[in-house]
């Protein structure tokens, strides 16, 4: 909060000072700053290309498109949609699970007060920061070409993507631990794992779980959309029927996602309820 300030050249004198609640240079770097921000928003919509003709047609485009989508093709469901939503779900979890396996280890590897070995730390580092940065899409395209369309590029997308996110999540909460526990353990002559096991693991457990559980909800609706790109899942129905303009059974599709995405929110709240 920025505090009031007097001004200091008074109207006349004796008269009494007059309180501003910013300084003259507070007020031109706020005026800076709102310059920039519209510099760069007009920037953006000039490099964007925005055709006011197509805005100014959007909602009828939306109302057009929204009555082909309904009624909802119900009927589609168990013929083409059931089976690849559970693919969805099988593609989160068991990418989810690879991606725990791998990013543990990693993770350790980058928390300096583990591994006293720099090179080991900056490998690991560079390792989470690399699958951080390529989107999952990005993973799946590049999967895909390798192993072929299906579920198996989607999983091994979903495990790539989600390496960077609970490693360094892990690697962050080994460095917080408290040293007490941790220098008490090892002066009984406990070995490494020992360490690891008996005064790391049960402070970083809450965490260990909470990062699992978020990044499973966060792979279920990244692997949803795996299959516009041929990664297997619900995404390449929604992908034929957006082809083929059967708009009926796009929201029928769509409608799967929601409501698969807000199950899946529901039961890491109340499994983190009970296990955190």
């Amino acid at each position: 909060m920025t505090e009031q300030t007097a001004d200091p050249w008074p109207s006349a004198p004796g008269a009494p000072r007059i309180w501003r609640r910013f300084s003259p240079l507070e007020r031109a770097g706020r005026l800076l700053l709102l310059v920039v921000l519209v510099a760069a928003v007009v920037m953006s919509i000039r490099h964007v290309e925005v055709i006011p003709e197509f805005l100014w047609d959007a909602p009828a485009q939306m109302h057009d498109l929204l009555t082909r989508m309904w009624p909802i093709d119900w009927a589609h469901y168990w013929e083409g949609v059931h089976q690849p939503l559970l693919e969805t779900i099988h593609i989160a979890t068991l990418g989810t699970i690879i991606a725990i396996v791998l990013a543990v280890p990693i993770g350790v590897l980058s928390a300096n007060n583990i591994v006293r070995f720099k090179p080991w730390n900056l490998l690991a580092r560079l390792i989470l920061v690399a699958s951080r940065s390529v989107n999952s899409l990005i993973w799946a395209l590049l999967f895909v070409g390798i192993f072929g369309p299906g579920a198996l590029a989607g999983t091994v997308a979903i495990a790539f993507r989600s390496i960077g996110f609970v490693g360094k999540l892990i690697g962050e909460a080994l460095e917080e631990c408290d040293v007490k526990p941790i220098e008490a353990i090892r002066s009984t002559g406990a070995p490494p794992f020992a360490v690891l096991l008996k005064a790391y693991w049960p402070q970083i457990s809450p965490t260990f779980w909470s990062v699992a559980l978020f990044r499973w909800d966060i792979n279920i609706r990244e692997s949803a959309v795996l299959g516009l790109v041929g990664a297997g899942g619900i995404g390449m129905a929604l992908d034929t029927a957006m082809n083929l303009f059967q708009w009926d059974r796009v929201s029928l599709v769509l409608l799967s996602i929601f409501s698969i995405v807000l199950i899946a929110e529901v039961l890491v709240t109340q499994v983190r309820k009970r296990v955190i």
